[in-house]
Formats: C-alpha cells, structure tokens, sequence
C-alpha cells in the first residue's frame, strides 16, 4: 500500500489549472502545440523520456512520455489527449477558470486534461522514486481525439501493440464509474438531389430532394433498436433555397452507435445501402465506422476486477459500466484489456459548465499509481 496521501489535491489542481490555462481546441494546431510544449517540459523535467510525433492534416503534435520499468516487456500504455472541444476565447468569457466549493470549472478540466494530468502525476511519481521493477509505462497524448483521432489512430494501435494493458484517462462517468465497454462510432453525410421547379405553376415538374430526405430520415431513426444496442440519430439535415422553389438539394449528416464490430458492420451496411424512394431523386451517401465497438472480455474483466480491489484499498467503492460515447479506447479493447474513464471526476463536458469534482483527484490519481505499480 502507498502512503495515505501520495498527492496533495490541492497540488494537482494547481497543476490541472496551469494545462486548463492553455486554451487548446483540437483545430486550432498552434494552440495543441503550446499544450504540448508544457507537457514535455514537464515530462522532460521529470526524467521522462519524450518522443515528440510531428502533426499532420492540420493537427497538432503527438506525445509519448515513458518511463523505463524491465526492460524487454510489454507494458502499460496511458491514453490520454491534449484537445478539447472548446474555441479560444472560452477561458476569458464563457468559462474562466474557478472553484466553488469542491468543484473546479473550465474549459476541456474534465475532458479530459484533469485525467490526464493525474495519470502524469502518477507517471512522475514513480520516475522521481526510480524504481525499475515495473511494467514500463508510457502515457500517449494525442491532439485530435475529439474529431475520432483521424491522424493519431495508427501511433495509438502501434503502441498498444506493445502494451499488455491499456489504461484510458477519459472522466469518470455517472459518480465515478469507470468504462469497461463502449460502444462503436459511425458517422455519415447524405447527400439527395431533385429536380427545380417554380412551386407555383410548374410545382409538378418538380422532384422535392427535402421530400425525399423526409422520408430517409424517418427510416433511418427508425433503425435505432434497444434490443441490440444500435442507435441512429439524425443530426444535422437541410437544403433548399427559397419556399416558392422545390428543393434541388438536400443533406443530412448522421450519427450511429453500436455495442461490437458484427452488428456494426451490418448496420452500416444497411445504411450504405439505402436507395431513394422517387426514382427521379438520386441519392449519395458516405461515411462507415471510424470506431469499433467493444465489449467487456475475460480480459477487461480481469483488469477490472484488479483495480476494484485496489479501489477497496484507498477507500472507495470501484464500478464499472457500458457507454455510448467513443474514446481512444475503441482502437485498443479488442486486442489489449482497456480501462476507460480512468480520470477525474466531474459532469458537464463540452459545455459552458464543466467541472471537476476536487474531492475526486487524490483518490482517482492513487488508483492510477497503484495500478501503475501493481500490474505484472
């Protein structure tokens, strides 16, 4: 067992403040860039070993910090992200930085750079005692997990790769449970076109895409199904341009979630495979699975189990449960035991109110020490 208190809270939300501060929406690479120059400078002045992953497509930069443990072993792979949803700008007016009573406010602290700041803390920790008997541990930040991860997917799979288990710094969820499943990702864009025509005297030449939209809409909500997990929501839908005219074009940009790859993969089938009702209407679509969907496996279980009694250990009941939501978690659950929502606890992510529960840093920072110290 640690010392009661191997962190001080107020410590880390000293710390959790100075990465908040740093303002860094996942478009704006510059800003990534800046996060990520603060966290190797920590990292570095640790004694952490820093690989620095040159962005592309117009993201910012990657990091993976490592400390040693045996050599020639795979180890422990710490997922965790540098973006956030929130523009520049949030930190000043919509959301400053502040604490009320046990909870701490502003932009990106609970999704995620509280988390990632508590797996860093643990990381450190056990680089400044300089033990070597460990599993290695390397924590990957990324800077585009909050648009699906698009050019960090493949360092992220090559680096669980190496990795027996993977450890997720995404929030707690629903009062501090942690995710041992999660659902799959899809994404797609609609794209319908008719035929123009003056709706008031020649409205019969018309060929209506918002008609047909209407009708897609409705089949493809249609295929959310409680039974088997499948969920499909259309998001964002338009065209036309004026009330006297029949639509010419229309659009639609849709979201699905599904619980694992097989009934993923016939989902999105279906969906590809959707054809107009009017026969003058043609009909575009695009998009697939850009995260697989996983669920709890002998091996997660394990995992799981292990850090429930750790949990125990410091003082706290461990729960586990399925979401909706995709993390970077989706890349590896399937071929390396994951845990997810590892990180802070708090509510509000993405909004103009979120926050972390304070009382949440010294419990949730310890299991990520403890897990980093006791997996074999």
């Amino acid at each position: 067992m640690p010392d009661v208190a191997p962190f001080s809270a107020a410590d880390l939300l000293d710390e959790i403040r100075s990465w908040v501060e740093i303002e860094s929406p996942t478009t704006d690479a510059t800003a990534v860039n800046r996060m990520a120059d603060k966290v190797a400078a920590e990292a570095a002045a640790a004694g952490m070993s820093i690989r620095r992953i040159p962005g592309r497509d117009g993201y910012g930069d990657h990091l993976l910090a490592e400390i040693p443990g045996r050599r020639n072993v795979p180890g422990i792979l710490v997922l965790s992200h540098l973006d956030t949803v929130h523009p520049i700008g949030t930190l000043a007016k919509d959301l400053p930085f502040r604490v009320e009573g046990d909870e701490a406010y502003g932009p990106g602290i609970y999704d995620m750079k509280g988390g990632a700041l508590i797996a860093f803390a643990a990381m450190r920790k056990i680089a400044q005692s300089g033990r070597t008997d460990m599993l290695p541990v390397r924590q990957l930040f990324v800077s585009d997990e909050e648009v699906g991860s698009p050019s960090s997917r493949a360092i992220i799979e090559e680096e669980a790769r190496r990795a027996r288990y993977v450890l997720v710094t995404e929030p707690a969820r629903e009062g501090g449970r942690i995710v041992t499943a999660r659902k799959g990702v899809a994404r797609f864009n609609l794209k319908i076109t008719g035929r123009a025509a003056h709706s008031g005297s020649r409205h019969q030449d018309g060929r209506s895409a918002l008609r047909e939209l209407a009708r897609q809409i409705l089949d493809l909500e249609a295929m959310t199904d409680s039974a088997t997990g499948v969920t499909v929501n259309v998001g964002v839908a338009g065209g036309g341009t004026r009330p006297n005219v029949v639509p010419q074009e229309a659009f639609a940009e849709i979201d699905m979630r599904v619980p694992n790859p097989e009934i993923g993969d016939a989902a999105v089938a279906r969906v590809l495979a959707i054809k107009p009702y009017d026969p003058d209407c043609t009909l575009t679509i695009a998009g697939g699975l850009n995260r697989p969907g996983y669920e709890k496996s002998p091996g997660i279980e394990a995992l799981f189990q292990h850090a429930k009694t750790l949990a125990a250990e410091i003082g706290f009941d461990l729960e586990g449960m399925s979401t909706g939501g995709g993390s970077d978690g989706n890349f590896t659950a399937a071929t390396v035991p994951t845990l997810d929502g590892l990180g802070v606890d708090g509510s509000g992510a993405h909004t103009h109110e979120e926050r972390i529960f304070i009382s949440s840093l010294v419990p949730r920072a310890t299991l990520l020490l403890r897990l980093m110290e006791t997996l074999r």
